[in-house]
């Protein structure tokens, strides 16, 4: 009986050492997970992509109405995605296109400035002005 016990503590740390050895035999042939981009979205990128393009639309609505333009419309977009999505190539990339959607929208439909264009760019400034501080006011600091 004694020799069994005797036996016993060798035996588990034996089967206890066996296992780490399989572990490090299998980690080197393992192939490692792939890197997964962190994306962090935010519970008003809906909001934020409808206000891009907003600014997209009314930037190409004043250039087309306004015979020196307006190029601080497509900067205040450029300051939102450099503080909203600096990190998050993804992200970004969402918020460009629609700022282009809105842009081409009204590219492909209005050549010229027209009472309609005109009406059209302060309905969405109106609209921007609107969602701009509902975002603020809801999930601001």
């Amino acid at each position: 009986m004694k020799s069994r016990l005797t036996f016993l503590p060798w035996a588990t740390a034996l089967i206890l050492c066996a296992y780490p050895l399989a572990a490090q035999e299998n980690a080197e042939t393992a192939v490692p997970p792939p890197v997964v981009e962190t994306e962090k979205p935010t519970p008003y990128d809906d909001r934020l992509a409808r206000l891009s393009e907003i600014i997209g639309a009314v930037h190409y609505l004043r250039n087309l109405c306004k015979a020196d333009g307006e190029p601080e419309w497509r900067q205040s977009l450029q300051d939102l995605l450099d503080a909203e999505t600096r990190a998050e190539p993804k992200r970004r990339a969402r918020l460009t296109a629609a700022y282009n959607r809105g842009y081409r929208s009204f590219a492909s439909v209005y050549t010229s400035c027209t009472p309609a264009a005109v009406r059209a760019e302060q309905n969405y400034r109106n609209e921007g002005a609107t969602l701009a501080t509902e975002i603020t006011a809801r999930f601001g600091n």
